[in-house]
């Protein structure tokens, strides 16, 4: 029986998980993309909280014109910018078993040019 393509993800999702994990200094950037939009979320995994969330359905980035990159580049430096308004400079990328290509990528270049370091 072959894997669809969710569980493939699902699988390397959880392979990441095993080495990236969010602290309270150093908390967790986790990307999930889905077919229209792409979402992000700071989360402290110790206290299982999410600090901080933006995605491209927010007021001011879904009204943007632009390609799906472009958003995705435009949701990395809202999260960026919420995170150290909230005290937050370095974190852990999680790319949620998605390759480091195209939104996931463009996100994190986004976050990076905002001031977030990881």
């Amino acid at each position: 029986m072959a894997l669809t393509k969710n569980q493939k993800r699902l699988r390397i999702k959880s392979r990441i998980r095993k080495v990236v994990s969010g602290t309270e200094s150093r908390p967790r950037l986790a990307v999930f993309r889905s077919n229209k939009e792409i979402y992000a979320q700071i989360i402290d995994d110790v206290t299982g909280k999410t600090l901080i969330a933006a995605s491209s359905r927010d007021k001011d980035i879904s009204s943007a014109k632009g390609t799906k990159s472009e958003i995705a580049t435009m949701v990395g430096k809202s999260i960026a910018e919420k995170a150290l308004k909230a005290g937050v400079e370095t974190i852990a990328f999680d790319r949620g078993g998605y390759q480091y290509h195209g939104r996931v990528k463009s996100l994190a270049e986004g976050a990076r040019e905002g001031g977030l370091k990881f």
